[in-house]
């Protein structure tokens, strides 16, 4: 099973009759040129099995035929059932695979429809308040999971910092998020947010009626959810859920279908169960009918937070990932090949595993932390730690915390 479908949920969409003086977006034969251009060429091809280098290479030619295709779509707010044909490929989410649970299903879109889904991204993202949504950091520019990582690390510390408090997290994640999506409750939140008929009527369109099958199986129709692997579905989906804001300033963190609500609370929790007890009958979010568990650390965002906030959990993870990818290093070592090419592999295959969001606790490093993972780049480098300045820690956290305070406007 890789769609999921709820009766309630399962409403026949209806498109709204526009305005007359509803403007129907058009595109230019120039931004669909710039669009080819800039495939990537390592894209899987979708089911029509297109290339993306046929489409860059020939860019010229194939601009002006597509612009009329893609403006005809969006006047008559119908998407060709070509385009929404899509390829499920189930991913393993897992090494050792047990149910089908572990598997994550991967859409194969025509890569035509990708370029055209980026064009009225980019259209849309024009359309929305600057201010929507400030704590959702995914599919953002200039926002990642470190800054999500870090947002919630200096909410909770900041508030310990002042007597008589302590701080509550619950950690939510959305099971199939992309397949929850109901195409019709989608189309009034993005109206109200100001995006015109003729575009939701286009959007609707898109997300209903999507011929798909696993490349194992046998095709079917379906008419809720967004494809996983589409350029508009990410996007889609934080609009959907853009209105769950936090009751209070800062205390609800998002990252994609990754929530966290972070409960700044005082020792006299009284003030805070009398908010509870008043609020109770307008719950409308149920877990399983079950308590929520309560962990003593759990992973977020890739990272290891413990209840007591230390980072010797995490600090051994990292370690004990990056040792296991140590083998072709060494083999390069062995083989006594020029000092820059380890450096280089160093630096591809190792980088991101020692140095992922370090920027969040690099603050709180002590010397036990410190000595495991410069051991660490000590063994995969030639010669001593000291003598490779582009691996020592200290100048790594200043250099990475210049680039990213650099990428905000005002930086």
């Amino acid at each position: 099973q890789f769609a999921q479908i709820e009766a309630q949920n399962n409403v026949a969409a209806e498109m709204s009759i526009p305005p007359q003086n509803d403007q129907v977006l058009c595109l230019t034969a120039a931004d669909v040129r710039r669009t080819l251009r800039g495939v990537n060429l390592r894209k899987a091809a979708g089911p029509d099995n297109i290339l993306g280098r046929v489409l860059r290479e020939c860019a010229d030619q194939l601009a002006d035929v597509l612009t009329d295709i893609f403006n005809i779509s969006l006047s008559c707010a119908v998407v060709p059932t070509c385009f929404k044909t899509t390829t499920i490929v189930p991913v393993p989410k897992k090494t050792t695979v047990l149910c089908l649970n572990d598997y994550c299903p991967i859409a194969l879109t025509s890569i035509i429809m990708k370029c055209f889904e980026r064009l009225v991204m980019r259209h849309i993202k024009t359309q929305l308040p600057p201010s929507l949504d400030p704590l959702q950091f995914a599919y953002r520019p200039n926002h990642s999971t470190d800054d999500a990582i870090s947002t919630t690390l200096h909410l909770a510390l900041t508030h310990l910092d002042k007597k008589g408090t302590y701080v509550r997290m619950l950690f939510i994640d959305f099971s199939s998020a992309f397949n929850t999506i109901v195409p019709q409750h989608l189309i009034g939140k993005l109206s109200l947010l100001g995006l015109n008929t003729s575009l939701c009527n286009w959007i609707l369109d898109f997300l209903t009626g999507r011929p798909q099958f696993v490349r194992i199986g046998s095709s079917t129709t379906l008419s809720t959810g967004a494809p996983q692997g589409s350029v508009l579905s990410p996007l889609l989906f934080t609009l959907l859920t853009h209105d769950c804001a936090a009751m209070h300033s800062s205390n609800q963190i998002k990252f994609a279908d990754n929530t966290t609500v972070v409960g700044l609370l005082n020792k006299d929790e009284s003030a805070y169960r009398e908010e509870v007890r008043a609020r109770r009958d307008h719950s409308l979010l149920a877990i399983n009918g079950s308590s929520v568990e309560i962990v003593k650390n759990i992973k977020f965002l890739g990272v290891h937070i413990a209840e007591n906030l230390t980072w010797t959990l995490n600090t051994s993870s990292i370690t004990k990932r990056a040792q296991q990818s140590l083998y072709f290093l060494r083999k390069l070592r062995e083989a006594h090949l020029p000092s820059s090419l380890p450096s280089t592999e160093h630096r591809s295959t190792q980088g991101s595993t020692l140095l992922y969001s370090y920027l969040a606790f690099a603050c709180q490093r002590h010397s036990q932390r410190i000595d495991t993972l410069g051991t660490l780049i000590e063994s995969t480098s030639h010669g001593p730690r000291e003598s490779h300045d582009c691996w020592r820690l200290d100048s790594t956290i200043s250099s990475r915390g210049e680039r990213r305070t650099l990428r905000f406007p005002g930086g």
